[in-house]
């Protein structure tokens, strides 16, 4: 298989090839208007070239066919580029390339009117979105919502933008570098959170690994994509996959979150009511 035909869609899609340019545009817009550093450009571009390549190329074909291929594709789609796209701050930049009337215009909305309010307080919400960001990960693994989304092309791709989606409002969360309030999550909640939604995904990875019976024989039906795979080894693999890289990734988020704690105590900006019950929260030092 050439480069070119790798780089087909395997099912093309006009309104993911409109999102992806007009991403593209506005940070590349808004890093000429702000003084971006090159290491966040870096991280937007690789993380936005590897979610396309991961979205609309012949990467489904095989996501389709070999069970842990399709677990790569969700490990990247749902932790890993969300996460690195994240760490480059790309809202602030993307706002940046807009014209000053709609920043005005987005501003008023999302402070002023109650629709605004709410829909901010959804997308931020710092209970709702990590249930959202393990449930869109696990409820796909469920036998019945597989089998579905393999054969259904349209549910195949709420599947993919659920996770996606997902794993971008969790990590904008996670990644927040402020003190609560601006931050929706408190800090200390930040590093709590990757611990707790790691939990159940390294249980359901685990059982998928070890598992006996063949939980998935969509991928039988459809014809294994690799020569020499039976339903159990693609499985087992697909559960480690679940089990130790998507783990990982969010141990990466921990201590990024430790850190940023850790920093924001050294500031005197940590506000914590436990710590200022007991007389341990840091504070500024007073000069003489």
């Amino acid at each position: 298989m050439t480069l070119l035909e790798w780089l087909t869609p395997w099912e093309f899609s006009p309104a993911l090839l409109v999102l992806f340019i007009l991403s593209g545009f506005l940070f590349w817009r808004g890093s000429r208007v702000r003084n971006v550093q090159a290491s966040r450009q870096w991280l937007f571009w690789v993380g936005w070239v590897a979610l396309y390549l991961n979205l609309h190329t012949m990467v489904d074909y095989y996501s389709e066919r070999m069970f842990f291929i399709h677990r790569i594709q969700h490990l990247f789609l749902h932790h890993l580029l969300p996460f690195i796209i994240m760490l480059s701050y790309p809202g602030q930049v993307m706002r940046a390339a807009l014209p000053l009337s709609w920043r005005k215009r987005g501003r008023d909305f999302l402070q002023h009117q109650a629709s605004g309010q709410a829909l901010q307080r959804f997308f931020t919400h710092p209970v709702l979105v990590p249930l959202l960001f393990v449930f869109f990960v696990l409820v796909w693994l469920l036998p019945t919502p597989q089998f579905y989304s393999m054969i259904d092309w349209r549910l195949y791709r709420v599947m993919n933008w659920s996770v996606v989606i997902s794993g971008f409002m969790y990590w904008n969360l996670i990644l927040d570098r402020r003190p609560h309030p601006p931050s929706a999550m408190r800090p200390w909640g930040r590093v709590v959170s990757p611990l707790l939604t790691m939990a159940p995904q390294i249980v359901v990875g685990i059982y998928i690994t070890f598992s006996t019976q063949d939980l998935y024989p969509i991928f039988d039906l459809c014809g294994r994509a690799l020569p020499g795979f039976d339903a159990l080894k693609d499985q087992a693999i697909g559960g480690l996959i679940m089990w130790v890289a998507a783990g990982l990734v969010e141990m990466f988020g921990f201590v990024y979150a430790l850190a940023t704690v850790l920093r924001l105590s050294a500031k005197g900006r940590l506000h914590s009511e436990l710590l200022t019950r007991f007389h341990l929260a840091s504070r500024p030092k007073l000069s003489p």
